[in-house]
């Protein structure tokens, strides 16, 4: 039993000192962690990322652009991070999102339109030091110089002439100042326009019922014109033929003098007379009105008689 307790402590100690170095090890693990952290949350360590640059504010609230690549050191509560500025290729939607918004046309009508703009910021002083919040800055001037071109066309040009409008904002983007005077958008946020996409134009839910509808009565119009230029047609014909039959009956039966004329026009009233009651079958009254003094003829007058040989040419020709 007395051998038995050395070996009883020694593993005792053994295990306390095994705690305490653990302890000890945490607590310095911890220590560091809350260190890192701290210094994380400084950013007294920060990197400037390629095609990045920092902008940082001194104490004495001088403003300087940082865009050399790596890690730097600043003084946490002397210096302070104020942006981190991409210097890559950056879009700018229409309205600030991807979906169309609403725009009304030179005509007051309601028109939906999408477009995006390209742009790459180039003079960092201009951008992130002479402009307060410079995104939404160039957000409300983008908006309002693409909204003021398109509102200056027509439906028919905006949905025609798309292509020539895109190169049209384009420039204006690019050179136009943003006010009679003033300066571009590129002099104004230091930026490169790269390029401008008009995605889509579409007419309003109720513009195209009401062109639908148009098309539709232009349709029935055209449909009207055409089955009135078909009966014109068709009673032209029926009057030459008429004419020319009249034209016939009076060569073959007339007279040269025209003594037959009232004769032959009361012959044909007297058939309009018969065709329309043949064509009374179902019983109902008739009524022709006849602007003439005397009652048609029942019958035509005898053709003319041919006439006789000339006796001179007979006695000449004995």
């Amino acid at each position: 039993m007395p051998e038995e307790l050395p070996g009883k402590v020694f593993t005792r100690s053994f295990v306390k000192t095994i705690l305490r170095r653990i302890l000890a090890f945490v607590t310095v693990l911890g220590v560091l962690y809350g260190f890192s952290a701290l210094v994380y949350a400084t950013k007294a360590i920060y990197k400037v990322r390629k095609n990045y640059a920092v902008v940082l504010e001194r104490f004495g609230g001088q403003r300087e652009a940082i865009t050399n690549i790596g890690w730097h050191i600043r003084l946490p509560y002397f210096t302070r991070i104020e942006q981190e500025v991409p210097l890559m290729n950056q879009t700018l939607y229409l309205g600030g999102s991807s979906q169309p918004i609403k725009i009304i046309s030179k005509e007051n009508l309601a028109l939906w339109a999408s477009a995006v703009m390209t742009y790459r910021i180039h003079d960092l002083k201009t951008w992130a030091i002479e402009n307060l919040n410079p995104q939404q800055l160039l957000q409300g001037d983008y908006d309002g110089v693409v909204k003021d071109i398109l509102q200056s066309h027509g439906v028919n040009q905006l949905i025609g002439d798309r292509e020539k409008i895109k190169d049209d904002i384009f420039m204006a983007l690019k050179s136009r100042p943003i006010n009679e005077g003033g300066s571009t958008l590129e002099q104004k946020y230091g930026i490169d326009v790269v390029s401008f996409v008009l995605n889509e134009t579409r007419f309003g839910d109720k513009l195209i019922e009401a062109t639908e509808e148009k098309k539709k009565r232009e349709l029935l119009a055209e449909a009207d014109n055409y089955a009135a230029d078909q009966e014109a047609s068709r009673i032209k014909k029926l009057y030459a033929a008429y004419l020319e039959s009249i034209q016939a009956l009076q060569h073959a039966l007339g007279r040269p003098d025209g003594s037959t004329d009232t004769a032959l026009l009361q012959f044909l009233t007297q058939q309009k007379w018969a065709t329309a009651y043949e064509k009374n079958t179902e019983g109902r009254n008739t009524v022709v009105i006849q602007n003439t003094q005397t009652p048609p003829a029942i019958s035509l007058p005898a053709p003319a008689p041919s006439p006789a040989p000339a006796h001179g040419n007979t006695t000449g020709a004995r």
